[in-house]
Parts: structure tokens; sequence; C-alpha cells
């Protein structure tokens, strides 16, 4: 059981938490009903990114058994066979459109975002992740098709400012993640992805400082715009942008100074000085809408 859970990966089913996001922003969390179509929503999407995570551990085998730390992975060790990868892959996938049947609405759009997001990862393992830049924007597509599903159960309209922050966020961190790689094969002159040598560190330094710079940006008009100030009730939404610039240069230290960017979420979990700077966001954004 243990190698099973390992395989769908738990601990990165925090990412799908971006189902929510529509939730927070449309200030919607007091709404019994489109919270109960978020959290349905959100474990669609955790059991759908499990059956994805089968796909690419049973694809990357070889590779990971080359990886000093990858070659722990469940089928790389062994201790997974690819048939038993292949069948609880099906399964997830099942419990991933199953569980939309509690939503009380909007079943058929959530569930073709969901089997559109399938498809494109499908793809991604099989043969996009070999293209640089392209293999980037598909990870980072995904966290916006995450947030369109839980905009779509919950009833919120998203505003176009959150959707392209999702986006740049998610390819500011993953291009992050990608400096990690350019790392590795720098010091041992072997490629951990075939994708990699189409990067190098001045490259990705300077796409992490473009996409990071981007992202405040779109937070601030975010905050500014009338469809926000009109729906929320508020014009001070803005003072929290100190927090997100705070953050983004938190991560670019743990990227590029301490060189330790290789798992986001690992970072998210353990870095302290990002938790508080989250909760402080989080406490300041929540206090303006719902207090203030």
């Amino acid at each position: 059981m243990k190698n099973i859970l390992r395989l769908i990966r738990l601990r990165q089913w925090v990412k799908n938490l971006f189902v929510l996001v529509p939730l927070f922003f449309g200030g919607a969390l007091l709404n019994a009903e489109a919270v109960f179509a978020g959290i349905i929503t959100l474990a669609s999407f955790c059991f759908v990114a499990s059956s994805i995570y089968c796909l690419n551990d049973i694809r990357d085998v070889e590779a990971d058994r080359r990886h000093p730390v990858k070659c722990k992975r469940p089928i790389a060790s062994g201790a997974v066979t690819i048939g038993q990868a292949y069948a609880f892959m099906i399964v997830m996938f099942a419990l991933s459109l199953a569980v939309l049947f509690l939503l009380p609405a909007h079943q058929l759009e959530v569930g073709g975002v969901i089997v559109f997001y399938f498809v494109l990862n499908v793809a991604y393992c099989l043969k996009l992740k070999e293209y640089a830049i392209v293999d980037v924007c598909i990870v980072a597509f995904g966290f916006v098709l995450r947030i369109l599903a839980g905009g779509v159960a919950a009833e919120v309209v998203l505003s176009k400012w959150i959707i392209l922050m999702t986006f740049l966020l998610t390819l500011f961190l993953s291009f992050a993640k990608r400096r990690d790689d350019v790392l590795r094969m720098d010091e041992t002159g072997i490629a951990p992805r075939k994708n990699t040598i189409r990067y190098n560190l001045t490259f990705i330094n300077q796409a992490i400082t473009i996409t990071a710079s981007v992202t405040l940006v779109c937070y601030i008009m975010y905050t500014v715009s009338p469809e926000v100030v009109a729906n929320l009730h508020t014009e001070n939404l803005y003072l929290t942008s100190v927090f997100v610039l705070v953050g983004l240069l938190r991560y670019i230290q743990i990227a590029v100074v301490d060189q330790q960017s290789g798992d986001p979420t690992k970072v998210i979990l353990k870095d302290r000085f990002t938790q508080l700077v989250v909760l402080a966001w989080l406490i300041s954004f929540l206090f303006i809408i719902y207090v203030a």
C-alpha cells in the first residue's frame, strides 16, 4: 500500500488546491453550495492527476532508474510493476469522472475539462514533454484548467487577470524547476530530460525574471481592476501586492542562491519563510474582503 500511495503521489495533491482559487478570489467562501462543488471538483482533479503520474512514471521508468533520486520511485525500483501501474492509472481516471456525479450542477462541463486535461497530459507524457518551452507551457495550462473547472463548478465568473496570473505564476514555478535540471546537467554532463539540452542557466534565469515580473503586474492589475473592486466592494486589495512581491523574491532566492527549486511542492511545504508570507497574504486578503 505504501508504494501505491507513493505512485499516485498524494503529496502532489496540494497542487490541485488551485481548483479552489475561484472561490477565494470570487468571495464565495461563505457559499456552502459553491464550496461543496469546489471540493468535489478538487477530488476529481486529484484522481485524474494521479492517473497521469502513473503514466508518467511508466514512460520514464528507464530514465528514472538512472536518476540519483527518481530511481527510488515505485516503478523504477521494482516495487510496483508496469501492469499494476496501468491498472491504477485506469482506476484513478475512472474515479475522477465518477465523483463528478456528486456535483449539484455542470457535471458535463466540468467533466469535459477533466477529460481535456487527461488527454492533454497523456500527449505530454507520450511526446510533448520532449520539446523545451512547450513542456512548461502545458504544465502551466494544466493549472489554468484547474481554475476554469473550479469556476464552472462553483458558478464563479473568473477575472481575466486571475487566468493570466495563474498561467504566469505556474510558468514561473516550472522554469524554476527546470533550472534544477540544468544545474544537474552542468554538473554531471547528463541531461535529466531529453529537452534539458535546449535550456541553459542564462535562458532559465531570464525566463524566471520575466515571468515573475509579469505575474506581479497581473496581480496588481487584478487588485485595481474595476470589475474586482465592484464585485468585492473594496479598493484596498492592492495592499496585498507586497506579499506577492516578497513571495516571488523568496522563491527566486531559493532557486538561484540555494539552488533547491527542483520540487515546488516540497519548497512550499518545508520553507517556513514562504509559508509565513503565504499566510500573511491569505489573512490580509480575507480581512480586506470579509472584515474591513
